[in-house]
């Protein structure tokens, strides 16, 4: 070796099973993922042996998916605490120490990217780089909200076009990955309307202009139908719930479900499962809006199935396997609902290029389960290995 030069040493290896499911199709087996530094670098399908050299572990009657995509979460959140409360009283270090194990809750389960889309203190971001064995955070930082509107207490309340541009730029400049703008009032601030819009239209305009000029895109929390509206005339790239509560109750717009699925917004929906002993009035809110979601899917709207893990003792962060069963049940196939957590999801927080398939160049994120999730969507909770960047996951460990 010539003087001063250093060995790469190149980490390769490679995973068997028997089947896959590549972020579109399923694919019978045996399959073989080749990785290479953390990178996807082959996908065999003709049973052949690894290449001289390169480690296999073969994992045998299992089903290779792309690690899963919780499109919205909020890591800061306790799901058996009070968030207002303890966004307001706990400090940065006592937030930051629950983050990291809502994050490897959620990685032990098979999520290894998680968008959140709310928090406080841009705290997402130092959980990023403090916990790089982790799931890979796509962080928004506060949510933008007017003074006193949904989850003021995150620090992110802003009124009038000025004000609201000057907090898309503030967030760019912390290195935010996109903006969150609640647009209208949500469900879990006292006194909010979930109903009543927040914002104007020019005042939602101006969010999405500065952001879009700064490369970012814009995704609004909106459960009511003329927040919805607005958000998508003024140009967000994604809405959040997406419920269409009117005066008069749930009531879609096909005019504005049409602009969706012409501009190709994304739609989370963010999961609640009727449940015996509901309340009549949640109940007649629920019920209209899986009709509506499984109505835009069919329309072509981008509906990708999300938790808002964090917001109660429902969503613990892990909870993403469990919702995709009842998305599929009220919403679409078993392999759309699987497309829907890897690479629709992928695309929606930007990352088409890297997460989501079982593909050469895409990130080595990689999920085993036990059966096949196409026939059987329950076997997406029977995990038998995660694999992080080419790394497999310690599931024994709870991370703290």
């Amino acid at each position: 070796m010539p003087k001063g030069k250093t060995l790469t040493v190149k980490r390769r290896s490679a995973v068997r099973a028997h089947r896959l499911f590549d972020g579109h199709t399923m694919h019978d087996g045996p399959v073989m993922v080749l990785v290479e530094d953390g990178a996807i670098t082959g996908v065999d399908h003709s049973g052949a042996a690894p290449p001289d050299g390169v480690p296999l572990t073969d994992l045998g009657d299992v089903t290779l998916l792309p690690g899963l995509v919780d499109a919205h979460s909020h890591l800061a959140f306790d799901p058996g605490g009070h968030a207002e409360k303890q966004m307001l009283g706990d400090d940065d270090a006592t937030v930051l120490a629950r983050m990291r194990p809502h994050a490897g809750q959620a990685l032990r389960a098979g999520v290894t990217t998680m968008r959140d889309l709310g928090d406080r203190g841009y705290l997402a971001l130092r959980l990023r780089q403090e916990y790089e064995e982790g799931p890979h955070i796509v962080a928004a930082g506060p949510p933008i909200t007017r003074t006193g509107g949904h989850c003021w207490y995150l620090g992110g309340e802003a009124d009038g076009a000025e004000q609201v541009a000057r907090a898309v730029t503030e967030r760019a400049q912390h290195g935010v990955d996109l903006i969150k703008v609640m647009a209208t009032g949500g469900m879990t601030t006292a006194g909010s309307d979930p109903g009543s819009a927040q914002y104007t239209l020019a005042e939602l305009r101006a969010i999405t202009r500065t952001a879009h000029e700064l490369g970012l895109r814009v995704t609004a929390h909106a459960h009511g139908a003329a927040g919805i509206a607005d958000a998508v005339t003024a140009g967000v790239d994604g809405i959040e719930h997406c419920t269409f509560i009117t005066r008069s109750g749930v009531r879609p717009d096909p005019r504005t479900i049409d602009a969706m699925a012409e501009a190709g917004v994304f739609v989370g929906c963010t999961v609640v499962e009727t449940m015996d002993g509901m309340p009549a009035e949640v109940l007649a809110v629920l019920e209209p809006m899986w009709e509506n979601m499984a109505a835009m899917h069919a329309r072509g709207v981008r509906v990708v199935c999300c938790t808002d893990a964090g917001v109660g003792p429902f969503k613990p962060h892990d909870v993403l396997p469990r919702d995709l069963v009842y998305f599929a049940s009220r919403v679409t196939t078993n392999t759309a609902a699987l497309a829907s957590v890897t690479s629709l999801a992928a695309d929606s927080c930007g990352l088409e290029h890297r997460k989501g398939r079982l593909a050469p160049g895409y990130d080595a994120d990689l999920l085993a389960v036990g059966g096949n999730p196409a026939h059987d969507l329950t076997a997406i909770r029977d995990v038998r290995a995660v694999y992080r960047a080419g790394r497999r996951v310690d599931r024994s460990q709870p991370a703290t």
